[in-house]
């Protein structure tokens, strides 16, 4: 942590409040933001109160692409056809690399009020995109701190995340305290850089407000934060993606024969699931 301020803020280049949809905010997407953050291609922020009706993300598919899923909020029973199920806790990391195909599934659990978090997919290089899929799921105490963040992905100082990173990003969950500074310098060659804030608001040279996503110029320099109210967000920074973005319609792919190749396996468990009554 560093109480130093830069003289000259790294820029901010472009700033979303998103799309919303009901109780998610979809920040950015593969067709759009998704293209110049890459790996990082997709961001939805979701809360939702469980008396309101709302009962989860059902069962669904995803190739080529990982999901990295922080639960700021509320636990949720979680499955997927790895084999994997249970409960992962407020707090929690749930990391879905999809890979060749896989299905999952995410309600609250029983008790539970309210649940927010954000969900993350990133883009996988070409030599996992088509590999078995991985789940690995993180309770609180297995999301490792250093200074105001919690590594959830990459390392930050002396804190490594037990997620693999595919190719070499950090994403962090950062809370600060009004008026606090903190200095965050990226690693080489993490020339990609945002930041989405989901409680209080942050100046970075401009103000960044609840809610909104902010993209840095693309470079190697730090980036200074101050919080004005007790601040809450996460953080990407990452080495730009070499690939282009294939897309299907739960899938990002590097080439049309590998989108090809993970729908069908989609198709297959899908199949599967039917047939064990699994999905309607």
């Amino acid at each position: 942590m560093s109480t130093a301020v830069a003289t000259e803020a790294r820029a901010i280049v472009y700033r979303t409040r998103g799309a919303q949809h009901g109780p998610i905010t979809r920040l950015m997407s593969p067709g759009d933001l998704g293209e110049f953050l890459k790996p990082f291609v997709f961001l939805d922020l979701f809360g939702f109160d469980v008396g309101g009706g709302h009962k989860g993300f059902g069962m669904h598919p995803h190739s080529g692409i990982a999901t990295l899923t922080w639960l700021i909020e509320g636990d949720t029973l979680y499955e997927d056809t790895t084999g994997e199920q249970g409960v992962l806790r407020g707090g929690g990391v749930e990391w879905m690399r999809a890979g060749n195909g896989v299905w999952h599934t995410g309600a609250p659990a029983p008790g539970v009020k309210r649940v927010r978090g954000f969900q993350l997919w990133v883009a996988l290089p070409a030599s996992e995109e088509n590999a078995p899929a991985q789940s690995i799921y993180l309770a609180p105490s297995q999301v490792p701190q250093e200074g105001p963040a919690r590594v959830l992905l990459g390392r930050y100082g002396a804190a490594q995340s037990a997620i693999p990173a595919p190719a070499p990003m950090n994403y962090l969950a950062v809370q600060l305290k009004d008026g606090e500074h903190w200095r965050y310098t990226p690693p080489a060659g993490h020339t990609v850089g945002w930041v989405a804030v989901n409680a209080g608001r942050l100046d970075a040279g401009e103000p960044i407000d609840t809610g909104e996503l902010a993209v840095f110029e693309e470079s190697g320099e730090a980036i200074d934060f101050v919080a004005r109210g007790d601040t809450s967000f996460v953080l990407g920074s990452a080495v730009k993606h070499p690939h282009e973005l294939v897309m299907g319609h739960y899938s990002v792919h590097t080439s049309r024969a590998t989108l090809d190749q993970g729908e069908a396996e989609i198709r297959r468990i899908g199949a599967k699931l039917r047939q064990e009554g699994r999905l309607g």
